[in-house]
């Protein structure tokens, strides 16, 4: 039996992390030298492409890991804890203190670097000096006039869904008015 027709077999033909039935293929858990079923799952694309690209994460679509991080199945419980870690919500947090793995498997988990603070990674605080992450919403402190434009975003406005800049920590990208800006740390407040 191919390993395609196991995984659906063992999946029911459904994403193993988030029950989807649509555009599923195997997916291979990275960092690790096994080979085979263990290290395998069955995926969707979306998924996929999150798992792959840490700029594409939507925290939301994770919450399928509520459910999914108690498979029974290696590969599925690696990559769930692999995903939780790379969220760092406070919901995922729970889940993590709640999630129980084999020292073998976490060990397995813990290759790709995940769960491990990084000391040069760059920190995005508010005015308040609370953490900033990827897809927050925050509210302006004060009229900010917009380079390279006449607009001005004004004190109050509420700028959801916002992204981090990988370079520089006191800058963070959000709509205002239907224009993508750059916004400085030090005048936003997190909501």
């Amino acid at each position: 039996m191919s390993l395609e027709r196991e995984l659906q077999q063992r999946s029911g033909s459904k994403c193993e992390l988030c029950g989807s039935e649509e555009n599923l293929s195997e997916y291979a858990v990275s960092d690790i030298k096994e080979n085979g079923l263990k290290t395998v799952l069955y995926a969707c694309k979306t998924c996929t492409e999150q798992m792959n690209d840490a700029d594409s994460i939507d925290p939301n679509h994770w919450r399928c890991l509520n459910d999914s991080m108690w498979s029974e199945h290696d590969a599925v419980k690696i990559m769930a804890w692999r995903m939780l870690n790379r969220i760092k919500a406070d919901w995922t947090q729970d889940l993590l203190g709640m999630m129980y793995m084999e020292e073998d498997i976490l060990e397995l988990a813990k290759a790709s670097g995940d769960g491990e603070d990084d000391e040069n990674k760059l920190i995005h605080r508010d005015v308040n000096g609370v953490i900033l992450e990827h897809g927050d919403s925050v509210v302006l402190i004060k009229d900010l006039k917009v380079k390279g434009s006449s607009m001005v975003a004004k004190q109050g406005t509420a700028v959801r869904n916002i992204r981090l800049d990988h370079e520089n920590e006191t800058y963070i990208e959000g709509r205002v008015d239907g224009q993508q800006i750059v916004i400085i740390t030090e005048y936003v407040k997190k909501t």
